[in-house]
């Protein structure tokens, strides 16, 4: 099957696009800042030498091209002279290396695009020969020379046409596409992010491939990071409130977040486009095709101050139609990142039971400001008040739902644990200098007392996996989900370096380990009832992760039990396997994790239409893989609002929370509803 595409219009190049890179004057100065305070902070105090400097470059090498399709073999023999010298570099101040790889990268990645677009053009496909295209590549030698690397976008691109010829037509589609027109698009776009890095980027991502040669988790933040990090952590940004995605080089409004300035305002809808950006009485600037990042820059601003944005509304795809829209800026909540709650009515063998049931995405809270203060924001605060409503409505029992989160802050982590247990430990820290423990306070008013399962999986990090053991570990809770947790086990400290236009460094400055002694280091959190998600089927987890710190483990603290939890789970583990045994939907979900292992574990495809036909039909068989894919293309095209409820959309079919929901029930019913005990001495 021969397959021709005509796109309208001249050849794209990128060769306009990109300009070179250097470092400014006070770059080396946060270079050996950095030199120093990494082997005397870092929880493994290993010195700032040449095995360090050998992880930096293959750090930085491979985060620009991961999986080796872009950079020369020639290329690499290149940077090779600078294996073991970054450490010697990095003290004298020296970081043009950083600047070089990252222009060699550019210029090469421009040949790729260029290659890669004229091809669509050209077009004329034969999907009649039996060739493959490698997928993964993340192992495979670099090319070793242009005709080697352009052999392997030909094949890119010819996978990328096929998978949309064949996507649509089993999606049965008959409007009118221009399939090569639409991926051109695409790496026109690309062309544009590329541009996007500054001095400042392009430095945070050399010094990052430095602290990254000591732990995954450590890195150098740039002031914009860090001003991103506080925004995360605090849930709070300035800005005019809108979810913004970039479309032939405008910005488009994909959303309108409720009672943001936009939101109030009213003249810009969903599908507008900013195309310039104006501060305060300034005058408006053009910011089409400029870095997406930059431009959102622009609009983000301090509270109360003005920005004037220049629109293209939806209803004139032309563009002749403009208007200006003045705005004042305003604090933004970023409420979908907070924990959510209801409660459900659980129906099992005839018994109903009501259980409160809490999703928390993120361990968010105020670095800077105290509870009482205006902007104040708390995960464990936030939980605390819909277990408040469901002590009110008289539930039975618990399900707190950790699932995809990734930790946060150290302190809300803590104060999640005192909603659930009397004083005693919560997790152990060990520094370079001593061993100590984290604690619930004497005296602790647990705002639930009632059965609790926790529900994780391999996504599930740092401080979930602190929560999900220290309820295991005093029989608090039973832990459902994939088999193990993330198995981040180690503590990260941010420390300013200076000006404030140093930036901060977050630096690995403790291990941290369960009540009983074992540290989560990559070992996580071991579910009690095996519950697989489908991302238990994947290589995902701390032992991924490369230079990941070692497991290690310490004598165990002085605590005590809430419950024996050990005595329910045989009981538990036989009831939920005779019922999910027979159920058909988790027989599809159990399904759908072998076959998502079976694609993740897939080395090449095939570029014949009706073999790779024949495969990607099998594979939408799948029905959570097909749902992933969707959200997944949705992302690409920048549509956060329908990514959100595509998620929502699959919690309302959630058989593994379904089940969850069940084993509590019988654990309910098994215990008698019983409540923790009272710790002795206390006066009713």
């Amino acid at each position: 099957m021969k397959k021709t595409f005509i796109a309208l219009g001249c050849l794209l190049s990128a060769s306009s696009v990109f300009a070179a890179l250097g470092p400014k004057n006070y770059h080396g100065r946060i270079a050996r800042r950095l030199g120093d305070m990494l082997p005397k902070y870092h929880v493994s105090q290993h010195a700032l030498d040449d095995e360090i400097s050998r992880r930096a470059w293959t750090n930085l090498v491979t985060y620009y091209d991961f999986d080796h399709s872009v950079f020369l073999k020639s290329d690499l023999d290149r940077f090779s002279a600078h294996q073991t010298t970054i450490d010697d570099e990095i003290r004298r101040g020296e970081v043009g290396f950083g600047f070089e790889v990252y222009n060699l990268y550019v210029e090469r990645m421009k040949e790729r695009i260029d290659f890669a677009t004229n091809l669509l053009v050209k077009g004329g496909w034969d999907f009649t020969s039996n060739e493959t295209y490698r997928i993964r590549r993340k192992d495979a030698p670099w090319p070793a020379d242009r005709a080697e690397a352009e052999e392997h976008w030909r094949k890119r691109m010819k996978n990328e046409v096929l998978v949309q010829l064949i996507g649509r037509e089993l999606d049965k589609a008959t409007n009118a596409f221009d399939v090569a027109g639409n991926l051109i698009k695409k790496y026109r776009q690309y062309a544009t992010v590329l541009s996007e890095p500054d001095e400042e980027q392009v430095l945070q991502n050399y010094l990052s491939s430095l602290c990254r040669a000591y732990d995954p988790h450590t890195d150098y933040m740039s002031p914009a990071s860090k001003e991103d990090f506080d925004m995360e952590m605090n849930l709070t940004l300035c800005g005019v409130g809108a979810v913004l995605s970039m479309d032939d080089g405008a910005l488009k409004i994909v959303e309108v977040m409720p009672g943001g300035p936009v939101d109030r305002d009213g003249r810009i809808k969903e599908g507008d486009k900013i195309v310039g950006v104006g501060q305060g009485d300034s005058a408006i600037e053009d910011v089409m095709w400029q870095p997406m990042r930059k431009t959102i820059r622009k609009i983000r601003g301090a509270k109360g101050t003005r920005v004037t944005l220049e629109i293209i509304p939806r209803a004139d795809p032309s563009g002749a139609t403009r208007k200006r829209v003045e705005l004042v800026r305003d604090e933004i909540k970023l409420e979908d990142q907070a924990a959510t709650g209801r409660v459900e009515t659980v129906s099992c063998n005839g018994v109903s039971s009501r259980i409160g049931y809490v999703y928390l995405p993120g361990f968010y809270g105020s670095m800077d400001k105290k509870p009482g203060e205006e902007g104040f924001r708390s995960s464990a605060v936030d939980v605390a008040r819909y277990l408040a409503q469901f002590n009110a409505k008289d539930v039975e029992g618990l399900v707190l739902d950790l699932r995809g989160d990734g930790g946060g802050s150290l302190r809300e982590a803590v104060m999640l644990s005192a909603l659930f247990a009397h004083d005693g430990p919560v997790v152990q820290i060990r520094d370079v200098r001593s061993v100590g423990c984290l604690p619930i306070p004497p005296g602790n008013p647990v705002a639930f007392r009632r059965p609790m399962a926790v529900l994780v999986d391999r996504a599930s990090a740092s401080a979930s996996e602190i929560v999900a053991g220290h309820l295991r570990d005093t029989g608090r809770a039973i832990v459902l989900g994939d088999s193990r947790t993330h198995g981040k086990g180690t503590v990260q400290t941010v420390m300013g370096m200076g000006p404030a236009v140093y930036g901060s460094t977050k630096i690995t400055t403790a291990r941290f380990y369960r009540i009983d002694g074992r540290s989560t280091q990559l070992e996580g959190v071991a579910s009690d009832i095996h519950l697989p998600s489908l991302l238990d089927s994947l290589d995902v987890g701390e032992d991924k992760l490369t230079y990941a710190l070692p497991f290690s483990r310490i004598a165990p603290a002085d605590y005590s039990l809430c419950w024996n939890m050990d005595r329910y789970i045989p009981a538990l583990k036989e009831a939920s396997a005779a019922r999910l045994e027979k159920d058909e939907k988790y027989q599809k979900h159990l399904s759908n994790v072998r076959g998502m292992k079976e694609i993740g574990d897939r080395e090449e495809v095939s570029l014949e239409f009706s073999e790779r036909r024949k495969q990607m039909a099998a594979d939408r068989e799948y029905r959570e893989i097909d749902e992933l894919e969707k959200e997944e293309e949705d992302a690409e095209d920048g549509e956060e609002s329908k990514k959100r409820r595509r998620r929502n959309e699959r919690k309302e079919n959630d058989v593994v929370l379904e089940e969850a929901f069940r084993i509590l029930g019988d654990l309910i019913r098994m215990n008698g509803g019983e409540e923790i005990p009272r710790p002795r001495g206390w006066w009713l």
